[in-house]
């Protein structure tokens, strides 16, 4: 399984960003979560959000009410909506994906907020 990442960029505090991830790869079909994840610089990578095959979502607590998280799964995709975005909110952020017992990730987007 491959993932590639995209639609960082830099934004003024306030805006939005869309961040997306393709899957692909003779397994992909078979994903079953999948995750946005970030880290900023000096931090310790943590997850922002979380989808199911099925749309369940869940969400960091920074990342309630201004992020939302969605899902294709044909083919295996995955979205983040940013809105309100804040100079903390700095960070490479990464997509993940797991298949069974392994867990596959995306190369990273720089999302970068400026004051």
């Amino acid at each position: 399984v491959q993932l590639q990442a995209s639609g960082g960029g830099l934004v003024q505090a306030g805006g939005s960003l869309r961040l997306s991830c393709a899957s692909s790869g003779d397994k992909a079909f078979a994903i079953d979560d999948m995750a946005w994840y970030r880290r900023a610089p000096g931090k310790q990578r943590e997850l922002v959000a979380s989808i199911t095959f099925a749309g369940i979502q869940k969400y960091a607590h920074f990342a309630k009410d201004r992020f939302t998280i969605s899902r294709d799964n044909a083919p295996m995709a995955i979205y983040l909506q940013m809105t309100s975005l804040k100079p903390e909110d700095t960070a490479v952020y990464y997509c993940n994906a797991q298949l069974l017992c392994d867990d596959y990730w995306g190369q990273g987007t720089q999302v970068t907020v400026s004051s």
